[in-house]
């Protein structure tokens, strides 16, 4: 979605006028308000979905950070999932990634995934709940690995219908973390 800067303002003032006069109606002002201020303009489409708006394609960062948010769930269920042995087994396999498979976020500085991250999870209703009240700053670039890691698991992701990720598929896909040249 594409907004001038009169739409913005215009947009904003109602957002105020619907708060000051505590209207209880269809729209939350506050998610207005911050979808502008963020400039997250497609978060309009995803959470207003009965509003025919024009098609448009997501930015290529938010289609990224879903992938990457959808993948992290999968491999913290899977690792939790995980036994003591297999747990143990993982750490050597995929060291130094193998002990705490928890998402360590996005660079807040350098990664505009970090804000896309943390308007869904903070802005918009259920999205990606799994992570709500997270620190998601990594305070280190985490992109590159993310996609050589996505790279791994989106066939998997196509194969796993209802099953949580097992050690071999934790494995590989950690691994591909660490290796530049990984796939």
């Amino acid at each position: 979605m594409k907004l001038s800067d009169g739409e913005k303002l215009i947009l904003l003032m109602l957002a105020d006028i619907y708060k000051a006069m505590k209207i209880k109606g269809e729209f939350d002002p506050d998610f207005i308000s911050n979808t502008i201020f963020k400039d997250q303009l497609w978060g309009f489409n995803w959470e207003l979905s009965g509003i025919p708006f024009e098609a448009a394609e997501d930015p290529s960062e938010v289609r990224e950070t879903t992938d990457f948010l959808d993948m992290w769930m999968f491999l913290e269920e899977g690792y939790e999932a995980l036994g003591p042995a297999e747990k143990k087994q993982l750490e050597k396999d995929a060291e130094p990634f193998g002990t705490d498979v928890k998402f360590p976020g996005f660079d807040a500085n350098n990664e505009p995934h970090y804000h896309v991250a943390s308007y869904m999870l903070n802005d918009m209703r259920h999205r990606f709940d799994y992570f709500k009240g997270r620190n998601l700053n990594s305070h280190s670039h985490s992109v590159d690995a993310y996609k050589r890691m996505y790279r791994v698991f989106e066939p998997i992701r196509n194969r796993l219908h209802n099953r949580r990720l097992n050690l071999a598929e934790l494995t590989e896909i950690l691994k591909a973390r660490v290796h530049p040249s990984y796939r």
